[in-house]
């Protein structure tokens, strides 16, 4: 009897100890800021092995690449505030929940939100890599190598400092999928089917911004005259990328896994997904109540618009579970004035406004 009750605990910790591997990941370097290879002191304990959420695989990229992870870091975050800016108005608004895992249990179900997820984070990881590289911050990398465009007029010179897309490109593609690729599933098992989706969403994501990068120019000449141009690769601003990405959200195709382990359309009338769009394997949960299960949050507390009939509107919010009223003091700035010379002197007026929580 002994012996079964140790073997059973034996189980549950391993199975738990599984658990927490899976759920950490490279994004909690977003909540955990890397400090800088030279801040370390010499014998101290390597960078790489303090980092949480590192696979193996990436491990390895770390020791290699130590002054990419700051800028890595960078790009969780500047993902996540996308990510949450994208939502603000739904009832999954990519809430962090914790400083291993992100975003919690709901990254288990491989559903839209998720894949968003994925998506916006490799293209994250693209865009802080790429400036770095302009910015002189990383030694393998420098300003942009791309080709001069062929619609680019004879007389403007190409040759400026570019945003290098084609190094941060290659770098987020083995650093972001390396997780995926050292894992090895049955050919058609649920596991495999789910790895399958996160590289294809990887992908789209990293495709959003180099698709969205162009050319930039800047004038010289004498007063302005513009009779000469210098021009330049310069990555889209980011939001353009979040937007760009949400729609891919809207859109994206459900899939399932074939037994010659492929990801297929659950519904052949639609288009085959190319590798700029997102996929899903599982419906979203409603989002509507917490489960610790899934890792809903839930919507009450929320604020909601009573006006509104979209997402963000208390009907939808609040899943129909009523909402709260209660008045809030704003304070903004008004009555603003012009004085010469030269600054801007305003008032500070208050308003007593309505405001609505789901129940």
């Amino acid at each position: 009897m002994t012996g079964t009750r140790l073997l059973l605990t034996v189980a549950l910790l391993c199975s738990c100890t599984q658990l927490l591997a899976d759920a950490n990941s490279w994004w909690s370097l977003a909540m955990n800021p890397v400090q800088r290879p030279e801040m370390y002191i010499i014998g101290a304990q390597p960078v790489c092995s303090q980092l949480p959420g590192l696979s193996p695989g990436q491990r390895k990229l770390c020791q290699l690449y130590q002054e990419h992870m700051v800028y890595i870091g960078e790009g969780a975050k500047n993902a996540i505030k996308e990510c949450q800016y994208q939502f603000r108005q739904r009832r999954w608004n990519c809430s962090t929940v914790d400083n291993t895992s992100v975003f919690g249990r709901v990254m288990k179900i491989g559903s839209r939100e998720t894949a968003f997820t994925y998506a916006v984070s490799a293209a994250g990881v693209v865009n802080a890599i790429s400036r770095a590289c302009r910015e002189g911050e990383l030694s393998t990398c420098g300003c942009s190598r791309t080709a001069r465009p062929k619609d680019l007029p004879r007389d403007w010179l190409w040759g400026g400092c570019g945003d290098n897309v084609e190094y941060g490109y290659r770098f987020a593609k083995e650093f972001v999928d390396a997780r995926e690729r050292e894992k090895n599933y049955a050919k058609g098992s649920e596991e495999q089917a789910r790895t399958l989706m996160n590289l294809q969403n990887n992908e789209a994501g990293r495709r959003a911004v180099y698709k969205l990068a162009d050319v930039a120019c800047k004038c010289h000449g004498v007063s302005g005259s513009c009779s000469l141009k210098t021009c330049w690769l310069q990555l889209a601003d980011f939001r353009k990328v979040g937007d760009l990405l949400k729609e891919k959200y809207d859109s994206a195709a459900a899939m399932r896994i074939s037994r010659k382990g492929k990801l297929e359309l659950v519904n052949n009338r639609f288009n085959s997904p190319t590798q700029e769009d997102l996929v899903y394997i599982d419906p979203s949960p409603d989002y509507c109540l917490r489960n610790e299960t899934t890792g809903s949050l839930g919507t009450q507390g929320r604020l909601c618009n009573k006006t509104s009939e979209g997402m963000d509107g208390c009907e939808l919010m609040c899943c129909g579970r009523g909402y709260d009223q209660f008045k809030s003091i704003q304070v903004e700035r008004c009555h603003c004035k012009f004085h010469w010379c030269c600054f801007v002197k305003c008032k500070k007026c208050t308003e007593i406004v309505d405001q609505y929580v789901c129940k």
